[in-house]
Parts: structure tokens; sequence; C-alpha cells
């Protein structure tokens, strides 16, 4: 299955709608209407997502939805609707599976951000600790390797607590649940932004943090726009910017950093830049390659060119076979519905069944090149040692590749446990469902894949286990980066 980002899925959105499904005001609609919004999702979910089971009984999807009926039932604001309809989503335990800014109206992102409510500072999450990465306040109260240990008087452990069972991740990964829920500033929307007011509730212009050492400091907060602001330009990239580096140090060792790999709309020539840098490598007598991956969700199987110049024989990957939970989409929820290929809409006598779990084996890809993928060498062939920075971001294609590297040995896995899970995902295709009365936007994945023999309910672990410290921060200090380096200085 060819998995996609969120990014991609953003991307998409705006191409073919099946119907313009208007929204009333948000603030007018009624519990009647809303009840239909969780009509329509219950009823998409229940005949077209086909891990909707995966880790859930029907008996325990309806008692969420009666949880989701009851909350929207009573007088609430746009927030507590948002809360409620994320823990259902997120209880579904999918990646893919969750009400999307990416994929939302203009006037939806804008009640999804309160005003002035962001904290004013990055961030990791080490020990249930807020330990800064940068300081965007305007008083510059928050050195890097600052300790944030409550806002508002929360502790910041409490709010982690919170967070985690509103993120979108796969299975019983909660690496990627933690790795979401901080503030990296990666994306032109972070999860963290959007969540934390709905469990701290009154996070207006400024708020009270707690310091590791015990001060209280109180501080501005930050809008949107001010976010936005103070990001990369690799969260919004331009569309023919080349989003990766490769630097060769006076070490010898070749480093290819690749925030993302969601180049599908993007006018860079990705394949050509890529292969010239890797057969560069064996030209310039590149001592060895350390590949950065940390951030990086996925997107294209950009690592299958990586693959090529490291392999010496064809290398046959395994094929996952991909299976959905209808043959036709429901009439009554195509006015709801947009994609960019109206053929999900209908996949005919390529969906056969269905089968005990209500599932069709679907054999439309069979034939595609992601079916049963042969690697095979290209290029010239690089003998140096490889290392894979990788973390819990990696939670699609870059889920993959960490398991491909790792099942056959291509290159050391340095770092943190991947995102994703070994016992598959939903992906490859998407419909993005618009509920009219509440204005919200979910995803909803129409492709889910299993493997063949049972496997643990995890991401992949690495070879080399390497955290970051809260020291590390404060210091400016890379330890994965340095442990690769080592690594291979001393092969």
């Amino acid at each position: 299955m060819h998995p996609l980002s969120r990014r991609r899925l953003f991307q998409l959105s705006g191409g073919l709608a099946l119907a313009a499904a208007s929204s009333p005001a948000l603030a007018q609609a009624s519990p009647g209407d809303l009840r239909g919004d969780i009509a329509i999702l219950r009823h998409a979910w229940e005949t077209m997502h086909p891990g909707l089971y995966r880790y859930n009984t029907p008996a325990q999807m309806a008692d969420r939805f009666a949880g989701l009926d009851a909350a929207w039932s009573t007088p609430g604001s746009f927030q507590d609707r948002l809360l409620a309809l994320t823990r259902v989503t997120a209880a579904v335990r999918c990646g893919h599976t969750f009400p999307s800014p990416f994929n939302s109206s203009d006037a939806t992102v804008a009640q999804m951000y309160p005003g002035r409510a962001l904290v004013p500072f990055r961030f990791r999450w080490i020990a249930g600790t807020m330990v800064v990465t940068r300081d965007d306040s305007a008083e510059q109260a928050f050195p890097r390797g600052t300790g944030i240990a409550a806002i508002n008087g929360t502790p910041t452990s409490a709010l982690l607590a919170a967070l985690i069972p509103l993120a979108r991740a796969d299975g019983g990964n909660d690496g990627k649940r933690v790795s979401l829920m901080e503030m990296r500033g990666e994306d032109r929307f972070e999860a963290f932004d959007i969540h934390l007011p709905l469990i701290l509730p009154g996070l207006s212009e400024t708020a009270a943090f707690t310091l590791s050492d015990g001060r209280i400091v109180h501080a501005g907060l930050l809008t949107l726009a001010e976010r936005k602001a103070a990001m990369a330009p690799a969260a919004d990239p331009a569309p023919d910017a080349n989003p990766w580096t490769l630097d060769q140090d006076s070490d010898g060792i070749a480093r290819l950093t690749m925030p993302g790999w969601a180049l599908y709309n993007s006018d860079f020539g990705w394949e050509a830049w890529l292969g010239q840098a890797m057969d560069g490598l064996t030209a310039d007598g590149a001592r060895g390659l350390i590949v950065d991956l940390r951030g990086n969700e996925g997107g294209l199987d950009c690592g299958n060119l990586i693959l090529s110049r490291l392999l010496d024989r064809d290398l046959a990957l395994p094929a996952d076979e991909r299976w959905t939970r209808y043959r036709r989409a429901p009439e009554t929820l195509h006015p709801y519905l947009d994609t960019w290929d109206r053929s999900f809409l209908d996949w005919g006598d390529q969906a056969v069944g269905p089968d005990e779990r209500g599932l069709y084996r679907l054999t439309r890809y069979d034939d595609s090149a992601e079916s049963g993928t042969v690697l095979r060498p290209q290029g010239r062939r690089f003998r140096g040692p490889v290392v894979i920075l990788c973390d819990a971001s990696n939670s699609s294609a870059t889920f993959q590749f960490a398991q491909t590297v790792k099942d056959y040995g291509l290159a050391t896995l340095l770092g943190q446990t991947t995102g994703g899970n070994r016992r598959g995902i939903n992906g490859g295709a998407f419909f993005f469902l618009r509920l009219p009365a509440s204005g919200f936007e979910v995803d909803l994945p129409l492709i889910a894949s299993f493997p063949e023999t049972p496997q643990p309910d995890a991401g992949i672990e690495p070879d080399i286990a390497v955290a970051t410290s809260a020291r590390d921060i404060a210091e400016g200090r890379d330890p994965q980066m340095l442990a690769a380096t080592a690594r291979i200085l001393t092969a």
C-alpha cells in the first residue's frame, strides 16, 4: 500500500470535490443538525473504514458514538465539540483518521485556533516535562533547555497524559502520540497547538509557566499567524524548492537531511537530484553516509532510490494484501465526500468478497510498481557504512523504509522507535468526509494492509537506541548525529 502523508492529503483535497456541501454558520447548528453529522460519520465509518475494527469491537464503537451524541446534544462551544469528536477519532487508533486542519475550510481552521492561545516556544517532551528547544516569546523568557513543569498551575505531566488519548496514531504506538504532541515547528498546523486549548481552557493572551526550578514566569501567548511567521521555510516550501540537504564535512562523512518525502505536487526533480547525490558518494570517496529522517512522516517512496545504491542484487519485498470495507460507496454519503479520484466511489470487480470480517480483497493495485516491489541495483553502488537516523515521526513511507532497512540489514537504524505499526496501517486512498452542520472534516482512509503473520503492536526498534536529554538540548548537542558519526568513524 502506498501511504500518503498529511501534507499530501492537503494538497489533494482541493482537487475533485464530489459535491459542494456547504456549512451553515457553525454557531447556529442545532443539536438536531449535529446529531445528523454524527449519523453521517457513523454511516461512513461502518460502511467504508477498513480499520474501524482493527483495535475496537462493534460494541465499543457503538458506545463511542453514543458518547459523542451525548456530548453534542448539550450546549457547548466549538472547542467542546472538537474535543468530543477528537476523542472518538483517536480511539480508532489509526494514524490517518482525524479532524484535519489541512483539509478543513478556513472558517473551521480559524475556530481551531481561538485567538492568542499558543505557547511562545518550541519544545520536546522529556520525562513528562516540556524542554524548550527554541524561545519565541517577546520576553525572551525561555532559553533553550528550560524545563516547563506547569502551565497555569497544571503540571505538564498531567497535560501530556490528557493529550495522548487525543493523538492520531496506529495501534498502541504511544511514542508516536507523544511525538505529535510536541511543538517542533515542522508543520503549518501543529497538533499540540490545536489540542492544548481543548484540555486547558482559558488560555488567552498570557499564561503562567512554572519552570523546573520552581520560578513562575508570566509570558504572552502567540497567534497562529505569529507561529507561522517564526517557522522555517521547510514547513511550507515553494513548489520547486529542494527540501533536502547533502553536506560532506572534513571527516569525510556525507550527511543527507530529509525532513519530508511529500513531493507529489512539487516541481523539484527529486529523483535526478537524489540519484546524482547518491552516485556522487562513491565518486567523492565518502567515508560513510548518515541519512537523517527525524521528523519525516513519509510521502513518496524516496527511500527506495537510496536503497538501490546500496544493493548488489535484486531484493524482492513482500507484498501486503490490500483490503477495503466496501465495493461501492453508499450514494447517500456522496454529498459529503471529497476526493481527488472519483473511481474510489466504486471499486467494481476489483473488490472481491466480502470475507468473514466484512472486508473486500482489493486487487486494483496488484500489478502496480508498489505491489511486491522488487528493488534493483541502480547507479553506482555505495559500499561505505550507512546510518539512518529515525524517530517516532516515521509512520508512513518512512516507517516502511525503516522496516526494510531493519529486516534486510541494509544499514544501521539509530535513534528512537519509529511511528507506524508492524500490524499494518490504513491509508492508500482517502475520502475527505465533510460534516455539514458542525463544519468539521474527518480524513477517511479507504485501504487497509494486514501482515501475513502475527506481529507486535509496535513500531520499528532501532539497532542502536539513542535518546535526547534536557542537557543535550540546553547545550545544543545532537546525540543521535554524534553517535552516528562515531559509529562510522570506528567502522
